[in-house]
This record gives C-alpha cells, sequence and structure tokens, in this order.
C-alpha cells in the first residue's frame, strides 16, 4: 500500500482533532501528596520499625496493637503507599491525649508531622475535645518546636516519666486549646 502526502502529514500532525492528552494528568495528582488513613494491624510491622529506628526507647509492637484495641484513633501519613509516619491520640472527658507522633528520619523537616498533626487535631474537634495534651522529652527540640510553632503552652512537667540512658528523663506537659488552634 502506498503512503500518500496526507499519511504523512496524519502520521507527522495528527488527525487534525484537537490533542486533549496535555489536559489528563499523567497520574493521579492526589497519589503525590501525603494523605492520612487509620492504622490497622496490617501496618504494624512498618509501624514498628520507624518506632525502633526514631528513639532510643521505642514503643512496643504490643503498646501499637493495644491501643488500636482500644479504639484509639491512630492514624498513617502515607504517600503513594509509602508510610511517613503515624501519630496516636485518645479521645475522652471533653480531652485529647496525644500519645506518640513520629515522622520518618527520612523525610523530617518537610512540614509532614505539622500536617499529621493538624489531622489528629482535626479528629479531636470532630469528636468534641476542648484541648489537646501531650508529653514530650526537654530534649527533643524538635518536637518542641513543632508544638510550640502551633500554639501548645507548657503546662507542667512530668518527673523522671521516661527512661533515659543516663536515668530517668523528664517530660515536659504541653495544651493547646482546640478552639483557636492552626488549620492544615
Amino acid at each position: 500500500m502506498m503512503r500518500t502526502p496526507s499519511d504523512d502529514f496524519e502520521y507527522a500532525f495528527g488527525s487534525g482533532k484537537p490533542n486533549t492528552n496535555y489536559l489528563k494528568p499523567p497520574v493521579d495528582m492526589h497519589s503525590l501528596f501525603p494523605v492520612p488513613r487509620p492504622m490497622t494491624e496490617d501496618d504494624l510491622d512498618m509501624v514498628i520499625d520507624i518506632e525502633r529506628a526514631s528513639y532510643a526507647f521505642p514503643w512496643t509492637i504490643g503498646i501499637f496493637r493495644d491501643c488500636l484495641r482500644a479504639g484509639y484513633y491512630c492514624q498513617l501519613l502515607e504517600q503513594q503507599g509509602c508510610l511517613l509516619g503515624y501519630g496516636i491520640i485518645s479521645i475522652g472527658g471533653g480531652e485529647a491525649q496525644l500519645l506518640n507522633l513520629c515522622i520518618r528520619e527520612d523525610h523530617r523537616n518537610l512540614g509532614l508531622g505539622y500536617r499529621l498533626l493538624a489531622h489528629l487535631v482535626d479528629i479531636a474537634r470532630k469528636h468534641d475535645a476542648g484541648s489537646m495534651f501531650l508529653e514530650v522529652r526537654p530534649s527533643n527540640h524538635a518536637a518542641l518546636n513543632l508544638y510550640r510553632h502551633v500554639g501548645f503552652n507548657e503546662v507542667g512537667i512530668r518527673p523522671a516519666y521516661y527512661p533515659g540512658e543516663d536515668g530517668p528523663d523528664d517530660a515536659v506537659i504541653l495544651a493547646l486549646a482546640l478552639d483557636n488552634t492552626f488549620s492544615k
């Protein structure tokens, strides 16, 4: 079969119909951004890997399992199937307690802790918590900076609260009023 000049034109420049492929993103744009989702028991191996890599005295897999079974709000932050971090809050009596918040070491200082914390605060608000409390080591400067940046205030110290390399460490108790707090 012999090609004609119009065949060559169509091959080179298309059929003359408008090309709208540029309007369709090559990937789902939502998958490019970290997305929070509930933690399940199937996630615990990945969670415990991050926990152990992040802390000298990590939570055990049993503690995470107990949090899930107790009905605490256990959330993950994930991007394209990759676990970036997790957070756990308990809610009761009009208060929320932030029990754990951790971002993978290779994804820190990217605003992911802020994003996950904002998500946990939203959950607490939806369940009528008026305030959120947490404990943090005085030596955890990155966490203290994040919490103070979003409006947490120091309300006390728990002496000898955490195990430490050279004996127990104190915990700084922080509180945040949820009626006037940051947003995502």
